[in-house]
């Protein structure tokens, strides 16, 4: 059996494996051209991966097992998509470069911190990355940080929304975070009504795809939106049968977009990913922290989207019905897209991460004294 090239180390346990999820497709890309291994630390974690990628899964539960793991495996890149406090157990060893590769583009604060120090290299999409990180850290050295886009976004799942004569608007937020500076939610404060609000637009549809951590949140306020939400969707959807109007809780957020024609949603992730791939359609952001100027600094994207606080609700659908007809911001968010993801087209961000990943593999084999062509007459 082929020793891998790439270990994709994952730490935490099934709450938090959708980050890991995210970039198995493009894990898999990666192993046609460097064979690819999973190490996860945590057994339940396994055991879904199992169901979910054909690459080859190790499980280390202890550090000793990890160390024993790791010198069989010699692997030459290790590549990490989130910041557990046990990736420093495999930061500890030498003899691989370590990359981050993060799960997600976002203008939360959890997107930057001094441990991206810690690391070799920082994968990032583009300038507004490098900007994040530079206005954020002291000290860093910006030459760890590679630009190669957002390679989940070259993908092309199949669709979860069925097609529909309707405008479909998507209300898609995100989770509560792990402390009060990094909530960004809006399903405790404004959830309900956004979900209220959208149904009242004459003939539109409602998808709701929360982030998978709302649907198992143990916070009783998200809990309570996150169910009146369900129940309004329900009701609606039983009222106008030929509506459509749907909570989808499982699956790729990236298979609900083809289908629709707007999206709220909260500062993540998602919101950009909606930037890279329907530039061409409207996006509404929510501010629960009703700072429009912080928020106009801090997340780029606001810039060209229509912002919701407190004061925006009673309005809400009336700004809806105007959006779909008039998109006052298409121009400013093709610019925006830029910022966010450099040049990129669909293909252009999984070619750059292949590309980034073999010329670390390469010169962990030169700083190792070896050379490639040793290390395929090895594993041949």
């Amino acid at each position: 059996m082929q020793k891998p090239h790439v270990i994709a180390y994952f730490a935490d346990d099934p709450t938090r494996v959708y980050q890991l999820l995210q970039w198995l497709p493009v894990l898999e890309r990666l192993d046609d051209t460097h064979p690819v291994a999973l190490l996860v630390r945590d057994a339940d974690t396994r055991a879904l991966l199992e169901e979910r990628t054909s690459l080859p899964l190790h499980l280390a539960l202890g550090f000793a097992d990890l160390a024993a793991t790791y010198d069989e495996l010699d692997a030459k890149v290790v590549l990490y998509c989130n910041n557990s406090m046990l990736n420093f157990n495999s930061l500890l060893d030498g003899r691989m470069l370590h990359v981050h590769i993060n799960h997600g583009e976002s203008d939360k604060q959890s997107m930057v911190s001094n441990n991206a120090k810690a690391y070799d290299r920082v994968f990032v999409a583009g300038e507004a990355a490098v900007l994040r990180h530079r206005a954020a850290l002291m000290e860093l050295d910006e030459s760890r940080l590679v630009r190669i886009g957002r390679p989940q976004l070259d993908l092309r799942p199949a669709p979860l929304v069925p097609p529909s004569e309707r405008r479909t608007v998507l209300y898609a937020p995100t989770w509560e975070g792990d402390a009060d500076y990094n909530d960004y939610t809006s399903v405790d404060v404004f959830g309900v009504e956004i979900a209220r609000s959208v149904l009242a637009v004459p003939d539109v549809r409602l998808v709701y795809k929360p982030h998978p951590k709302v649907t198992t949140s143990q916070t009783p306020a998200i809990r309570e939106a996150h169910q009146a939400i369900l129940e309004l969707v329900e009701r609606a959807a039983e009222a106008e049968p030929e509506a459509g109007h749907a909570a989808i809780w499982q699956g790729d957020i990236l298979a609900v977009f083809p289908g629709c024609d707007a999206m709220i949603t909260d500062v993540s992730s998602v919101g950009l990913d909606w930037l890279y791939l329907q530039t061409d359609k409207p996006i509404l952001i929510t501010d629960r922290h009703h700072d429009a100027e912080r928020l106009r600094q801090e997340v780029p994207v606001s810039r060209c989207a229509d912002v919701i606080d407190t004061a925006d609700l009673p309005g809400l659908t009336a700004l809806l019905t105007d959006r779909l007809a008039h998109d006052e911001h298409r121009i400013a968010r093709a610019a925006m897209r830029h910022h966010y993801f450099d040049d990129n087209g669909v293909g252009d961000s999984t070619v750059r991460f292949v590309e980034a990943v073999t010329a670390l593999v390469e010169k962990r084999d030169r700083l190792r004294g070896a050379s490639p062509e040793a290390g395929l007459e090895e594993s041949a």
